[in-house]
């Protein structure tokens, strides 16, 4: 099935944004989040089909919810692509470790995400 529905978590308005606008733009439905704690109450009320997730967040960081969404039963099935600044590959690996699918650096480059998008799709 085709992804339509992704939830964006980012703290920073200017990143949501971004985002937002990239992804309607190319005809997903977009729902956001700029914590931890409402990207999982958004996660159960919304159903999103992806998940961008920021790492660096006031309160749960996107670690935190990523490996909480990842080893709920009832969430499992919904993939996460960190989006984050941190590049380092140690950061990489640990938030492939948490469950993520994929991890992009920012600044993000709208190419690279809908590329990634759509093999998840």
């Amino acid at each position: 099935m085709a992804i339509q529905k992704i939830l964006v978590v980012d703290d920073s308005p200017t990143e949501r944004y971004f985002l937002t606008d990239i992804l309607i733009k190319n005809g997903y439905s977009v729902s956001t989040a700029e914590n931890g704690e409402e990207a999982l109450l958004k996660n159960k009320a919304d159903k999103p089909q992806l998940i961008l997730m920021d790492i660096v967040m006031p309160g749960q960081n996107g670690y935190q919810v990523t490996r909480s969404i990842s080893r709920n039963p009832a969430t499992v099935d919904v993939p996460i692509i960190i989006c984050t600044s941190k590049g380092q590959e140690t950061d990489r690996i640990w938030g492939l470790r948490q469950g993520a699918r994929d991890y992009i650096v920012k600044p993000v480059d709208p190419q690279e995400l809908l590329a990634k998008i759509a093999a998840l799709g």
